[in-house]
């Protein structure tokens, strides 16, 4: 028989960003085409340059990704649990360090920093050397593809970036989309 959360169990917290309330939820941009790539992350490279280089070569700075699943020979990532300065909702931790560990699943964006370099933003579920599953941030430039490829599914964004903008609602940089000016499109085509 199924065991349910009983009536006296603690509710989920109520999380109440600390800015003033944007109406708009999801920011949204509607592109009328996307290319859609299979990519083979490399061995022995991070996951920001097995993901940003191959990408580039095909002038691709704005994507959507899905990790199909594989090990790396080092992983870290980072939890965030409530900021307890409360000048956010949220506040990564420190790295966690899971050595080597496999990535079951995990989702990739790809846009730019507020500095204008490649950002890669990903969260992943893993499981670690020991079998402990464990989730969160993946730090990309410091977790390194194991010896064997692990398998990408991409998703271009032509049309818009996707660029780190401070949100004041939240208090924190988000990656939002952003129209590209015709040029930028153009030279991607």
């Amino acid at each position: 028989m199924p065991r349910f959360a009983s009536p006296t169990a603690s509710r989920p917290r109520i999380l109440i960003h600390p800015g003033r309330f944007n109406p708009v939820r999801i920011q949204s941009i509607r592109a009328t085409s996307a290319r859609h790539f299979r990519l083979a992350l490399q061995p022995g490279r991070s996951l920001f340059e097995a993901l940003v280089r191959p990408l580039a070569e095909q002038g691709v700075e704005n994507a959507s990704t899905t990790i199909l699943g594989g090990s790396f020979a080092q992983l870290h990532y980072c939890v965030a649990p409530p900021d307890p300065s409360k000048q956010a909702v949220i506040a990564y931790t420190s790295p966690i360090d899971a050595g080597r560990a496999y990535m079951i699943f995990g989702n990739a964006t790809l846009g730019k920093s507020v500095e204008n370099r490649s950002l890669v933003h990903c969260h992943a579920a893993i499981r670690t050397e020991g079998g402990e599953i464990k989730g969160g941030h993946i730090l990309t430039e410091q977790s390194i593809i194991g010896a064997d490829p692990i398998s990408v599914l991409v998703t271009s964004f032509d049309e818009f970036e996707l660029r780190q903008i401070f949100d004041p609602e939240t208090n924190i940089s988000l990656l939002q989309p952003r129209k590209q000016v015709a040029d930028d499109y153009h030279k991607h085509c």
